[in-house]
């Protein structure tokens, strides 16, 4: 087997925050979105970051299999389907251990070049940024089309998958816009789960220590309440939560 290289941003060998149970969590480095609430911009930079061989990434997740094996592993970023390449041959190397792999993605990526990863992977943990293309477009640089044909072809092959979504004031929160996300999730049977995620400004000082202009110093962040309210509207609708 060739040993594709990839690029690692950071590693958290017990995460609890990103998918079921204790998960070997790889943050890849590479983003070709430019969120305007990023916390990690110094993951944007593809040439940035650690390399790592494929084999050597999965012997050392194989480390942790008995403290992961509730739980598994995640491939998160940056945007890890960029590296996706990279990606199925960890996973390749994985086969046969049992652990669940999941996928915190965008979606930015077209189909035709992730597709295997998708077919390899446990779960999809997909990050709808905006329904609206043109609210999409303001917020990320570029729309949800990718997006959506992701989550549509996990339907068709009953990949589980998790939505999140990021709850800024002023933006997409509000609850026309939410009404909308819901009418559009509800025909999916492939969704297990739908997380918001209250808009922060923890990585704010990152984007002045890069000298970048942090566009939302004005927003404020949403409350716990309002993130609540929002879980409650969405599993009022039956919506998974």
């Amino acid at each position: 087997m060739s040993e594709i290289k990839g690029r690692i941003h950071s590693i958290e060998t017990f995460g609890a925050l990103d998918g079921p149970g204790l998960r070997y969590v790889v943050f890849m480095q590479g983003c070709p979105l430019r969120c305007l609430y990023c916390h990690n911009p110094d993951s944007w930079d593809p040439a940035a970051g650690t390399e790592k061989e494929a084999g050597e990434l999965a012997a050392d997740i194989l480390r942790y299999r008995n403290f992961i094996r509730s739980g598994g592993v995640t491939f998160s970023g940056g945007e890890p389907l960029i590296q996706s390449g990279f990606i199925h041959e960890v996973i390749q190397h994985l086969s046969g251990s049992g652990l669940n792999i999941a996928i915190d993605t965008s979606g930015c990526v077209p189909l035709e070049l992730c597709r295997p990863v998708i077919d390899n992977c446990g779960l999809v943990m997909l990050d709808i940024k905006a329904l609206s293309d043109e609210l999409c477009q303001h917020m990320t640089g570029t729309t949800g089309k990718n997006t959506r044909a992701l989550l549509e072809y996990c339907e068709r092959i009953g990949r589980p998958v998790w939505i999140r979504h990021v709850l800024v004031p002023g933006l997409t929160l509000a609850d026309w816009r939410l009404r909308r996300l819901i009418d559009y999730l509800k025909p999916f049977t492939c969704i297990r789960k739908f997380e918001p995620l209250g808009f922060h400004k923890l990585g704010e000082y990152k984007w002045e220590e890069m000298g970048l202009e942090y566009r939302l110093a004005n927003t404020p962040p949403a409350g716990r309440n309002e993130v609540e309210r929002v879980r409650a509207m969405f599993a009022a609708a039956g919506i998974p939560v």
